[in-house]
């Protein structure tokens, strides 16, 4: 009897014991909501928890070493007034977010950027790059001109060859399959304005009309192109001065050549302007102008732009760029007329994916006429590059 009690004080014991282990043990964890993959859109895209909306996160660090003009006298260094040498650093944040609906996709971008120059002695300037939305085929919001087609191959572009402006926008896109669409937008006129002439006072009087753009499409697997024409109000800040209505046509290619390098591809462009000279060309040099109103009268400035380039992969990790443009001004008076054409070339080394180290130099020669006292000039720069995408 005496075992027997003692081997069931033994049992109760163990059974106490094993009980308050079991109390002890962690719950099993409540399910986690881990982060989704969204392929739909591509790469690097994921879905906001619980929502079906699909967003991709980037961001892009440039660091620029520029030497600017050193080409003829007077020039950035002969001037002890101008600034021969910038350090640049920039910091880009991209946020793009993309949801199906049953009108179509709607997306958002957003693209910032804060740059640090040293010519700024160390000042942050921000600057809203892209801030659009689009749904059912439209555009609203700050993004990309839809008049500029071929944007060039150069980097620092202190110098170009081509128009690159982003402006606020209302804009429709069609598309009729095959490749082939059509845009027609509303856009900020003040991003494309030049200089005015009169002799109650030079420069553009407040805004009135958006610019009018339309254009039309082509993407296969050739390459792409793309005609566009564009309406641009222009309005004197001189009350005397009569306002005109500008305008301009231009076209474009890029076209896959791959007999010449596996990713190599060559692009050609070409406009006129009528009274709406930046369309074509954003960097003009200062003598352009839209218009001018020589007694009452006011003459518009015309324009003849073509520029083209090549684009050359020696492997993986090695690129190189050429480009250049021929661009005439012929405007009322002598004293404003003037061409000017511009050659820029690179080299760029990619040793891991994103990133890019190279560097690029670029020529601009602008030919004045007798009448405006100028002399003729030939301006050199140079950018060197450490970027990296991610």
């Amino acid at each position: 009897m005496k075992k027997l009690a003692l081997f069931g004080a033994a049992v109760a014991l163990s059974g106490l014991t094993t009980g308050v282990q079991a109390a002890d043990l962690p719950l099993a964890p409540e399910p986690v909501d881990y982060v989704r993959i969204c392929d739909a859109y591509g790469t690097r895209f994921f879905y906001l928890p619980g929502t079906d909306t699909c967003l991709r996160v980037g961001g892009r660090i440039r660091v620029e070493y520029r030497f600017n003009n050193y080409g003829d006298g007077p020039n950035n260094w002969s001037d002890k007034a101008q600034t021969s040498t910038v350090f640049r650093s920039r910091g880009y944040i991209y946020l793009d977010s993309r949801t199906a609906t049953e009108y179509g996709l709607l997306r958002t971008f957003t693209s910032i950027f804060h740059t640090s120059d040293s010519s700024a002695f160390g000042a942050v300037t921000p600057e809203l790059e892209f801030s659009f939305v689009q749904f059912g085929g439209f555009t609203f919001g700050r993004t990309q001109s839809f008049w500029d087609y071929w944007t060039g191959y150069s980097w620092g572009a202190q110098v170009t060859s081509y128009s690159d402006t982003k402006s606020n926008v209302i804009a429709y896109t069609g598309t009729f399959g095959n490749g082939i669409s059509a845009s027609v937008s509303l856009e900020n006129a003040a991003s494309r304005q030049v200089q005015l002439i009169s002799a109650g006072g030079n420069g553009y009087g407040g805004d009135k009309l958006p610019d009018a753009i339309a254009n039309i499409r082509i993407e296969q697997g050739w390459g792409s192109a793309q005609l566009m024409g564009v309406l641009h109000h222009v309005r004197f800040a001189d009350v005397a001065a009569e306002g005109k209505l500008g305008w301009a046509i231009g076209a474009g290619a890029q076209i896959n050549v791959p007999f010449l390098g596996s990713k190599d591809k060559i692009a050609i462009q070409v406009a006129y302007s009528d009274g709406a000279s930046r369309f074509p060309l954003d960097s003009w040099d200062s003598q352009i102008t839209d218009a001018i109103n020589i007694a009452g009268s006011t003459k518009t400035t015309k324009t003849w732009n073509i520029a083209g380039g090549w684009h050359h992969a020696f492997s993986d990790a090695w690129q190189a760029n050429l480009e250049g443009g021929y661009h005439v001004a012929d405007a009322a008076t002598d004293a404003y007329d003037f061409s000017q054409w511009t050659a820029t070339g690179n080299v760029a080394w990619t040793p891991v994916s994103g990133l890019v180290i190279g560097a690029e130099m670029q020529y601009r020669n602008v030919d004045y006429k007798a009448a405006s006292g100028l002399a003729d000039k030939g301006e050199i720069y140079t950018t060197f590059r450490v970027q990296r995408t991610f």
